[in-house]
Parts: C-alpha cells; sequence; structure tokens
C-alpha cells in the first residue's frame, strides 16, 4: 500500500501580506537562483517609463493653451541650458535663466511694476509627464486659496529645462515676496509621474537648498492635490508671519484624520462633523 505524502509545516511567509501594503519589488520569488521572468519584465518595464519621463519634451504650448481658457496669463522661459542633452549634464546651467529669458523676463517687471506676493514657477525638471499631469489640477486648488488670502499672483512663469533654483532668480527679477516651483522629480521605478513644490520666501540668486522648503510626491498615488495645497498655504503663511523660509520653518500644518477628537479640526468637514455641526 503507497503511503501518503508527507505534510510539511511551512512557515508563514510576512513578505506576501507586506507587499499588499507597497508598491516596493519584494517578495518577488525565484527561479533557480534568478527572480521570475514576470517580475523581471516588470522591472524593464518601470525602467523604461522611467527613462521615458525624463526624455518627455516638455508640452509647454499645450500647458499654456489650458491656462489661457482658465483666464490665466503665461510666460514660457528657457534656461542657460539649450538642449535636453546639455540640461542632464550642466545642472548648473539649469538653474539659471538663458539671458534672452532674463532680459524678457525684466522687461514684463519693468511694465508691471511694484512686485508681486507670489510668483508660480513651472518647470519640466526631470519628468514633464508630472507636469503634463498635475500642473492644472493642483494650481486650480493653489490659486483659490492664495486669492482667498488676498495675495497678488504673477503670471504662471513656464521655464523650459529649468531646474529647482531657477525660481530664485524669477523670483528676484520679478520682485516677488515668495516664488513656489512646480517641477517634475527624478523618476523612481514606480514613480515616473512625482511632481515635486519648492517653496523660497525672499527668493534671490545664490540661495541654497536650506533656504526652500520641499514638498514631494505630489500625484494621485501619492500626496493628493488638495493635501499638497493644504500643507503648501501653511508654510507661505507662516513665512510671511515670520519672513523667512527652509529649515528653520518647519510643516506643522495640522491635518484632519477621522482619527482626530480635536472639534477645531473637524469643523467643517462634512464627512466628520455631526448633523447638529
Amino acid at each position: 500500500m503507497k503511503e501518503p505524502p508527507v505534510q510539511l509545516d511551512l512557515p508563514d511567509n510576512p513578505w506576501l501580506e507586506l507587499r499588499r501594503l507597497t508598491p516596493a519589488r519584494i517578495a518577488l520569488g525565484r527561479t533557480g537562483t534568478s527572480i521570475p521572468t514576470n517580475a523581471q519584465l516588470d522591472f524593464q518595464f518601470a525602467h523604461a517609463q522611467a527613462r521615458d519621463a525624463v526624455h518627455l519634451p516638455f508640452d509647454h504650448a499645450g500647458l499654456s493653451s489650458e491656462l489661457a481658457e482658465r483666464g490665466r496669463e503665461s510666460l514660457l522661459l528657457h534656461s542657460a541650458a539649450t538642449d535636453r542633452h546639455m540640461y542632464l549634464q550642466r545642472p548648473d546651467l539649469g538653474r539659471r535663466l538663458s539671458d534672452e529669458s532674463a532680459q524678457l523676463l525684466r522687461h514684463h517687471a519693468s511694465a508691471n511694476p511694484g512686485g508681486v506676493d507670489l510668483a508660480i514657477v513651472v518647470a519640466d525638471g526631470l519628468s514633464a509627464l508630472a507636469v503634463h499631469k498635475h500642473t492644472l489640477p493642483f494650481l486650480a486648488r493653489l490659486e483659490e486659496q492664495s486669492r482667498a488670502d488676498g495675495w497678488s499672483l504673477s503670471p504662471v512663469i513656464l521655464v523650459e529645462q529649468g531646474r529647482v533654483a531657477v525660481a530664485d532668480e524669477v523670483g528676484q527679477l520679478l520682485g516677488a515676496k515668495m516664488t513656489v516651483i512646480l517641477i517634475g522629480e527624478r523618476p523612481g521605478l514606480s514613480s515616473p509621474d512625482s511632481l515635486g513644490l519648492y517653496f523660497t520666501y525672499n527668493p534671490k540668486v545664490g540661495l541654497t537648498d536650506a533656504y526652500r522648503n520641499c514638498i514631494s510626491n505630489v500625484r494621485l498615488e501619492g500626496l493628493s492635490y488638495g493635501m499638497a495645497a493644504h500643507r503648501l498655504l501653511y508654510l507661505m503663511r507662516e513665512a510671511c508671519r515670520r519672513q523667512l523660509s527652509g529649515v528653520n520653518l518647519k510643516d506643522e500644518a495640522q491635518v484632519q484624520t477621522i482619527e482626530s477628537d480635536d472639534p477645531d479640526l473637524m469643523k467643517g468637514n462634512f464627512l466628520l462633523s455631526s448633523p447638529d455641526d
């Protein structure tokens, strides 16, 4: 008589449960000494998406047209990096405007003296895909609240081949009290379309990253547009009160959550308020 197969008590694999909670590449399994074919193909596809995001041309014309439909003026500038190849090899050139763009901005500032409270800059950075997908819905939230606070806004400054620090020169030439730049972040293997926000109070050429505040991973799978705008507005209000930004200005914005028992935070949220509120 044939004996039944031996039942082995295999330990549970905790990685399988963790895999449901993160897009990180964990618990992929293995085939021999390598990973399975599906996992390898998925990795190659994600890598191709990241490369495509870096080299995707900035559709500034389309973005400008959509801004115009919403009644917002825009101004197209270019960094000192003449093309994408130079931009990737010379980060320093992406941090400054070209001579022609700097002169154009000076003419605009002279025709509109007095400066502005907030200069909004949009640059392709390392992922034009992120800018194309997230700029308009985020700006709709930011500009609504900025106007409610009584801040004057510049035209939306579009910078091709721009890096974060280019906003400092833009803000200085416009005489802006504050600048925020929306820029495509370096693509990851699970996030080729992540948008970054960098805020600076009293911008001028030569500032280091220590003078800026960063809010990253703005996208549908990351930080929502509403939450990003909420955090940015907190930073801007505090910056105006304390007249600084950067490492000395911490993001201490209170966030409404289901777990919150603070009535002041719950007030105004129809999901949390009681029917009698």
